[in-house]
Parts: structure tokens; sequence; C-alpha cells
């Protein structure tokens, strides 16, 4: 095919795939504090403590209703420029921190979803023996409605591998920006392009597998 160069498309796959850990480094970094922040979030949410609870309304509406690449520029491009404490932020390290905000607003939403799943009676029952609102949150609603958002919440890390790609804005050198790289001294986009495609769908083949097999274990259990 003339159009497509398939030596050179294998020639920077080996090249391309040593900046795999990149992406996944970022976007498990951004899953585990996102997931961690979530919880703090949907409990507050559920609770509905006072102020707090409308301020971290307002914090999901904002960053489930904005797109993600313009998040990054305004912490990286834009509040670096304020905040002086800013400036020496990393590419990487901006890229963590927003896609870990962004996250967590949309797992906040499917674990409080999950809460609102469970029977209502198991709450009461718990407040009954003299549980706190928390401790029963804790000890009885969250593991089980940790099973039911399982499948949203993978959704949610699939998408973080995804959306990584757009951390090459800010300066991130993953795969995309390494494609990127690769395809600018020959102009062979297509190429490169079509590797980082494989790569992604690759990647997130192998974790909705895991997914499946995780849902079929807790369904077991």
């Amino acid at each position: 095919m003339d159009f497509f160069d398939v030596e050179f498309a294998l020639h920077i796959l080996p090249v391309i795939l040593k900046y795999v850990k990149v992406t996944l480094s970022l976007s498990l970094l951004s899953m585990l504090f996102g997931l961690t922040l979530a919880f703090i979030i949907s409990l507050i949410i559920d609770a509905k403590i006072p102020i707090i609870y409308r301020i971290l309304k307002t914090y999901v509406s904002f960053f489930r209703g904005t797109p993600l690449l313009v998040q990054l520029f305004l912490v990286y491009f834009g509040l670096a420029h304020v905040f002086t404490s800013m400036a020496s932020l990393s590419s990487f390290g901006a890229a963590c921190i927003v896609m870990s905000l962004n996250s967590s607003a949309y797992m906040s939403e499917s674990i409080r979803g999950a809460i609102l799943a469970i029977d209502k009676g198991q709450m009461e029952a718990s407040l009954s023996v003299g549980m706190t609102y928390f401790q029963a949150m804790r000890r009885i609603i969250l593991p089980q409605a940790f099973k039911v958002a399982i499948p949203a919440l993978s959704n949610t890390f699939i998408n973080l591998i995804k959306n990584s790609s757009l951390a090459f804005t800010i300066g991130v050198v993953e795969i995309t920006a390494s494609a990127q790289l690769e395809a600018t001294s020959s102009y062979k986009y297509l190429e490169a392009y079509f590797d980082i495609l494989i790569i992604y769908w690759i990647i997130t083949s192998a974790l909705t597998y895991l997914q499946k097999k995780l849902e079929e274990r807790l369904s077991h259990s």
C-alpha cells in the first residue's frame, strides 16, 4: 500500500511503546487520587452537610460540565501565571491534578448512585443500634455500594486511559505525544496515529476483559 508505510509503522512502534508507562502511571495516579476524593465527596453530599454540601455540588457540576482540555489549559497555562507557587508545577503534575479532579466528579456521582441503590432500611437499622452515619457507611453501606459501582468505576478508569492523550497538549510526553514527534520528522501521520489507536485499543480491551471477570467474581461472592 503506497499510502501506508508498514515498515515505518513497525519501526516507530517500539519507540511509542516506551511511553505506555507514562500513560498508565498518569491514569493510575489520577484514578487513585480521584477515587479517594470521590468517596469523600459522595459521603458529604449524601449526608447533606450544610454549606460544604452545596459547594461540592457546584464542584461536581463544574467538572462534569466543562471540557477536560479547557480544564488542563486553565490550570497549566492560566493559574500558573496567577499563583507563583504553581509556576514550578510540571506538566505531568498538572495533568494528574486536573484528571484527578475531573474523574472524582464523575466517580462521586457513580458512588452516590450506588449508595442510593442500597435499601434505606439498612441505614436506619444501623443507626438504631447506635452506629453513627459514617460508621454505618463504612461498615454496612459502602461495601455493598462498591460492588454496585464497579462497572461505572471501571468505565471511568478506561476513560481516564483514553483522556490521558489530551495531556500531550500541555507538554506531557506520553503515547500520543511520542507518536506526534515521530510523525513530524517524516510527515507520516497516518502510520503514527494508526499505531497509537492499536495500542489504546489493546489496553482498553484488556481492561474491559478484567472488568468482566471482576464483575463475575463479585456476582458469585
